[in-house]
């Protein structure tokens, strides 16, 4: 989960430089456009993959816990029939 914040940084701070770079060398409107347009569809494919990571560890945390569940499940049910006898 840490480095979705570092990502987060990451593009924010992606964003400022490019406004600030657009300031001071500013182009046509047509490169500016073009530029925008291609920085927008890298970000979408950077939130894109990072979605897919996180969505991939969400359902492989899942899985482990579920698996941490079953096996106390059996443990406590061991236990319950040691004392019983």
């Amino acid at each position: 989960m840490e480095d979705n914040g570092k990502l987060g940084w990451f593009f924010a701070g992606a964003v400022i430089g490019a406004s600030i770079a657009l300031l001071y060398a500013p182009k046509t409107g047509k490169d500016t456009r073009r530029y925008l347009g291609e920085t927008s569809k890298e970000g979408q494919k950077a939130m894109e993959a990072s979605g897919k990571e996180l969505m991939d560890r969400g359902r492989e945390l899942y899985e482990r816990g579920k698996q941490i569940a079953e096996d106390a499940g059996e443990l406590f049910e061991r236990g319950r029939k040691l004392v019983q006898g």
